[in-house]
């Protein structure tokens, strides 16, 4: 049985989201409104205020909507047990409150889901089965196995009752933030943005829902502008948390009636902003919940918030460590403070250590230091080395380049700030 499907579309309203909150309120954390200089001033805005639903249960917003559509699920329904498909985020909603309900669930993810996320998934007693290279295979095999087993289907976000219980997130940021007039939601499917929008131009009107969307999956904008839901073939982006290829017929009726505009990032603009979060925010955020930021910060994005009092939603927290680790450090090869060089050295290890000393004296962090394969133009008597190094800015790796360059028996033979 598949709910959405059963389901007809239909706008949310402020009552729906009110209603949501009395039913999750002893469920779901009131996550915390961190406000930043830092990123007001490298914005533009009069202020930044972050809303961290990355510290919710579950590590992202999900367990709202999730919880406030199966708390309303009939004796039967709960008795036949629940499916639903989910990049990862969705999953684990589903799968805690089904914990929590006592609702048997199974979660259909695609292949490109962090292991984290799956291994956290069957934490919450779920049962896991990944099927499809992209998400939206994973949706129609969930679709195609509720009609079969008679499990009800509870959708990701095309659902009034999954946007209500997102759009509790707006009633927080209201209470907690009364000077905003400005809010970046990041957009996959749409319940997130659709669920805050109500809430917002319920209060005012004229404050801006801006939705952000990574580059190699940009559909929303074209939706909205041309008044019909547009897909796209294939999503290629960091992102996979938003990683969606059309929005569908609930989220696009209540979109097109909050959301004022929608915005695209590139994936390095993400890594930056990811990275930025856990510099100056103190905060682990994945890449799609730090999409928002990146629009904020970016000097591409055609956004004007001087004089704005501007919410930040940063979504979701759950990463692979491994791959955060290596976003950040795209990151800060895009803030110019990371560098990579290729390295001639002689009297192997000897002059390793003096390679190590000068990084330490010139005030840089030696991020990795490794043998490379010989190449056919490496010089036979030259051990070849690579190096990462983290420094305060472009000059400063450029000097530490060239104090390496003056030790003897090292030749700095290739790097990445050329």
């Amino acid at each position: 049985m598949s709910r959405d499907r059963e389901t007809e579309p239909a706008l949310v309203s402020l009552e729906d989201v009110e209603d949501a909150r009395d039913r999750i309120d002893d469920v779901v954390h009131r996550t915390p409104l961190d406000t930043s200089s830092t990123f007001a001033e490298l914005s533009g805005a009069a202020s930044v205020g972050l809303k961290l639903e990355n510290v919710q249960r579950t590590g992202s917003f999900k367990i709202r909507g999730a919880y406030n559509t199966m708390a309303q699920l009939s004796d039967e329904e709960r008795d036949g047990g629940v499916i639903s498909s989910s990049a990862g985020n969705h999953a684990q909603g589903v799968a805690l409150a089904g914990q929590l309900l006592d609702i048997e669930t199974t979660i259909v993810v695609p292949e490109v889901t962090p292991a984290a996320k799956i291994e956290a998934t069957r934490g919450y007693g779920a049962e896991v089965v990944v099927e499809g290279e992209i998400y939206e295979r994973s949706y129609e095999y969930a679709l195609e196995r509720a009609e079969e087993t008679g499990e009800t289907f509870v959708h990701p976000f095309d659902d009034p009752a999954i946007i209500a219980g997102q759009g509790t997130i707006g009633l927080e940021l209201l209470e907690q933030y009364s000077a905003l007039d400005t809010v970046l939601v990041a957009i996959g499917g749409g319940g997130l943005i659709s669920g805050i929008g109500t809430v917002l131009k319920a209060r005012d009107p004229d404050t801006r829902v801006i939705g952000v969307q990574p580059e190699g999956a940009y559909h929303a904008k074209p939706s909205l502008e041309n008044d019909e839901i547009r897909e796209l073939e294939d999503v290629d982006t960091v992102a996979e948390g938003i990683a969606d290829t059309r929005l569908l017929e609930t989220t696009f009726l209540n979109a097109r009636e909050v959301v004022d505009d929608v915005v695209s990032v590139s994936d390095r603009e993400i890594a930056t902003a990811v990275t930025l979060l856990a510099e100056r925010a103190k905060t682990v955020a994945e890449s799609a919940g730090a999409a928002p930021l990146a629009a904020a910060l970016s000097d591409s994005v055609a956004l004007d918030l001087e004089g704005n009092h501007v919410g930040v939603v940063v979504s979701g927290g759950n990463v692979n460590l491994s791959e955060h680790a290596e976003l950040t450090r795209t990151g800060l090869h895009e803030l110019e403070r990371y560098a990579e060089a290729r390295l001639a050295v002689a009297g192997w290890p000897t002059t390793v250590g003096e390679v190590v000393e000068t990084v330490e004296s010139e005030g840089a962090e030696l991020d990795v230091l490794e043998r490379a394969r010989r190449g056919p133009d490496d010089e036979p008597n030259r051990v070849p080395v690579t190096i990462g190094l983290e420094g305060s800015g472009r000059e400063h790796l450029a000097g530490v380049l060239e104090a390496l360059s003056d030790v003897d028996g090292v030749s700095v033979l290739e790097h990445s700030l050329a």
